[in-house]
């Protein structure tokens, strides 16, 4: 008689969110092109072949990495008790600013994301348009409109890209003045 052993209820989701949150770190750390789908599995501990079980294809784990680390972002910097000070001093931060793996998809991954594929582009824009909401919410706390404010639209601009100036820059204490003054400048 042949026992065959069966995973416990939930083993597979599990794994596919391990999967998810590994690649969501892996993508923002060594960019869209430089994550292979084997190395990303030996990571996690699984096989190559053992990928198709859970994704269809390579862009639907991008895009489910991209929408996790987007949800990683609004739980650390835009979570509610947060004000707009509080929301700014952790994104234009030394910290997120020298770990992207843990940081923002858009400021990571921005540019690659307009060279994916159509579905790879749909995730990014979707979460850019969330990262601009949660902005004006911030900016804007009292504010219900249906159209996000000008203020808004210019600090998510100035938060996105000094970090992006402040990773390529290359000189951390020039990096460190762009996060100042963008701090300075966005809490004005």
């Amino acid at each position: 008689m042949i026992t065959i052993m069966r995973y416990p209820e939930g083993h597979k989701q599990a794994v596919r969110q391990q999967i998810v949150d590994q690649a969501s770190k892996a993508l923002r750390l060594h960019g869209l092109a430089g994550v292979s789908i084997p190395a990303l599995m030996k990571e996690v501990g699984l096989t190559h072949g053992g990928f198709y079980t859970h994704f269809k294809d390579r862009d639907e784990l991008v895009v489910e990495a991209v929408h996790a680390a987007a949800s990683e972002t609004a739980k650390t910097v835009f979570s509610k008790g947060m004000t707009l000070q509080e929301a700014l001093g952790t994104y234009l931060s030394l910290r997120h600013m020298e770990h992207p793996e843990h940081g923002c998809v858009l400021a990571a991954l921005g540019t690659d994301g307009t060279r994916q594929s159509t579905r790879v582009q749909m995730a990014f824009s979707q979460v850019a348009r969330e990262f601009l909401k949660l902005i004006d919410r911030k900016v804007n706390p009292q504010r219900h409109a249906a159209t996000l404010s000008d203020q808004a639209l210019v600090q998510a601009a100035t938060m996105v890209g000094a970090v992006v100036l402040g990773r390529l820059v290359g000189d951390s204490a020039l990096a460190k003045r762009i996060l100042t003054a963008a701090r300075k400048t966005t809490s004005t």
